[in-house]
């Protein structure tokens, strides 16, 4: 079994940055990936990044239209922690931010939600 918990989330005003974080504990051989969604309320799940990578060498690196040059997503491998660098942050940046993971495990491959995060930004 994986968890993986977030932190980082808050109130900012326009204009800030927040760096949130997912970290993976239990019991894995490898993280094979890992994504950030955001949601607002009344909308669906939005995906905003996402990395692929294999024996800890990151092959993709992508983040939606709506946060190109103002999101970064990363992976630490030696702590098993994600982040999300959010920077330039806007009004409608606001909603629950949730991490999911994949990884290789005893199982299979298997992939895991955090609990999400809200993430806030006032004009």
């Amino acid at each position: 079994q994986v968890q993986l918990v977030e932190s980082g989330g808050g109130l900012v005003q326009a204009g800030g940055s927040l760096r949130l974080s997912c970290a993976a504990t239990g019991s894995f051989f490898d993280m094979i990936a890992m994504a950030w969604y955001r949601q607002a309320p009344g909308n669906d799940r939005e995906l905003v990044a996402h990395l692929t990578q294999h024996n800890n060498k990151q092959l993709t690196n992508n983040v939606a239209d709506s946060v190109k040059g103002r999101f970064t997503i990363s992976l630490d491998n030696a702590k098993n922690t994600g982040y999300l660098q959010m920077n330039s942050l806007k009004p409608e940046d606001t909603a629950v931010y949730y991490c999911n993971a994949d990884f290789q495990t005893t199982r299979g491959r298997r992939d895991y939600w955090g609990q999400g995060t809200q993430v806030t930004v006032s004009s």
